[in-house]
This record gives structure tokens, sequence and C-alpha cells, in this order.
């Protein structure tokens, strides 16, 4: 497993997550929308802090600076 993010790639996935776990505390989003993008939010947090995304493997893509 190559890391393929780039540190704006982590920053903008986590601050994503923040967002969402924000809106569900404020009672904003509730109920199947909540649970789905609790789990995009817990996705983008894991990829973040292992940086490697799935996703990108397939296209060959990498945000990460060589």
């Amino acid at each position: 497993m190559h890391k393929n993010m780039g540190m704006g790639d982590r920053v903008i996935r986590t601050a994503l997550a923040v967002v969402i776990i924000a809106l569900y505390m404020g009672g904003q989003i509730s109920g199947t929308v909540a649970v789905l993008l609790g789990i995009v939010a817990a996705a983008f947090v894991l990829t973040s802090l292992v940086s490697w995304c799935p996703a990108y493997v397939p296209f060959g893509f990498s945000t990460r600076k060589r």
C-alpha cells in the first residue's frame, strides 16, 4: 500500500468530516442521511490518517508530491 494522498487532500477530507460531524451534532442532519454521511466522514478520516485512498488506485491517481 503506497501512500497516494498529499497534505492538501488530507486536510480537505478531514475538514469535510468535521463539517459532517458538526451538522449531525447540531441536529441539521438525521436519519438515513446522517448514517450515510457518517460513513463518508469515517472513510474520510481513515483515509486521511493512512494517506491512502483506494479509489485512486485503479486510475493510478496520486495527489502526493514525489
